[in-house]
């Protein structure tokens, strides 16, 4: 048992506490508040002129999968020998000693979401992890996280070249809705044959991930920059009546009311960028804000390593810049981003039962000089003495 003491603590689940104290045992937060009685024999650690807060959460990253120092080495991305695998899994790619890890952690970024790229129509499944851990199986908060599909310029580029499907937006439309029609029969074959009791379909693992969507197990999460494609992915999810995550969502900005009236969430990044393909020419800093005014469910990313992962501070402080309130960008990057990835029982704020995943800072986030200086996952001290 520990506790931290006398600072500013940003609970995101309610008005900031002064001289506050979180009281730590077994990993999890025990208690949070002011005055709170400290047990003799206990460590206490002093934040007086410091600010207590949840570990950040990047909800869209490809870190451990897509090494840095690594080329054909460390880069387990993409499985670009066919457009439709929803059956790899995230957690078979992942080295947790790739050094993107080291620069979360610095970052304050104790969990993130990773998963495959954006060359498939349909990739395979994401999961969501902490920063801090020796092997994949014991880092894990949620797999899957979301099943990753991806439409636009990539699968084009990457399989029309090749003349093979898909060459077009209608064909990598096609091949997602084919995907979903064949898991559905598969489905049905399954559901009749326990009513009937009878021997069950021979197992099939690419219908068995995008059944888990069709049972709104997890979302189907959408790599989507341009608004015609996110509108794309929102009329298929209406179609076969899936929870829908756009992924990017670069172009949101313009069809926010389309998104809201949907009930589509969104992962909006990366913020730091420049328009490196046509699908990015209409990137601007307000489509954080305007996702928020128009009440879309919403995090920031940084999509690591495109941008990198430390960086997702100032990535949601830009945010800001472009009109959403500060406290928007604070949440939209613990507690927002937990509730989209559905691990807000157990980590993206400060509140008894939750992970006991802490940062403490010298200055608020978004001042581009704060330091990150002590770091706790699952109550465990891993920056800072």
């Amino acid at each position: 048992m520990f506790a931290i003491i006398n600072g500013t603590v940003l609970t995101m689940a309610g008005p900031p506490i002064s001289r506050g104290t979180v009281l730590v045992e077994g990993g999890k937060i025990v208690q949070v508040g002011q005055n709170i009685p400290i047990p003799r024999h206990i460590e206490v650690i002093d934040a007086a002129g410091k600010t207590v807060m949840p570990g950040l959460i990047d909800a869209h990253t490809h870190v451990g999968i897509m090494e840095e120092i690594y080329r054909i080495e460390g880069d387990d991305t993409n499985e670009t020998s066919d457009p439709v695998t929803p059956h790899l899994r995230a957690i078979d790619a992942v080295n947790p000693s790739d050094l993107g890890f080291q620069d979360a952690l610095a970052g304050g970024v104790t969990t993130v979401v990773t998963g495959p790229g954006s060359a498939n129509i349909v990739g395979g499944e994401m999961v969501a992890m902490k920063t801090h851990g020796i092997v994949v199986d014991d880092m894990i908060v949620r797999f899957p996280a979301g099943l990753k599909c991806a439409l636009g310029e990539n699968p084009k580029r990457v399989y029309g070249s090749g003349n093979k499907m898909p060459a077009t937006r209608m064909a990598s439309a096609a091949l997602l809705r084919e995907t979903l029609v064949a898991a559905q029969n598969y489905l049905a074959k399954q559901e009749q044959a326990t009513a009937d009791n009878t021997v069950l379909p021979e197992r099939n693992l690419k219908m068995e991930a995008v059944v888990r969507v069709l049972k709104k197990e997890v979302p189907l999460r959408v790599h989507a920059h341009r608004a015609d494609d996110i509108m794309t992915a929102v009329r298929i999810a209406r179609e076969f009546d899936l929870e829908l995550v756009v992924e990017h969502c670069t172009e949101g900005h313009l069809i926010a009311p389309w998104l809201a009236a949907a009930g589509a969430k969104a992962v909006v990044g990366p913020i730091i960028s420049n328009r490196a393909k046509v699908e990015l020419m209409n990137r601007s800093l307000e489509t954080a804000m305007a996702l928020s005014r128009a009440g879309v469910p919403f995090a920031i990313m940084t999509d690591h390593p495109v941008v990198p992962i430390h960086y997702l501070s100032l990535s949601a402080g830009l945010a800001v810049k472009g009109g959403l309130p500060e406290e928007e960008a604070l949440k939209a990057i613990t507690i927002y981003a937990a509730r989209l990835v559905g691990i807000d029982h157990r980590v993206g704020s400060l509140e008894p039962g939750k992970d006991a995943d802490m940062i403490v800072i010298d200055r608020p986030l978004f001042d581009p000089n704060h330091q990150v200086e002590q770091v706790y996952v699952n109550g465990r001290q891993v920056i800072g003495k």
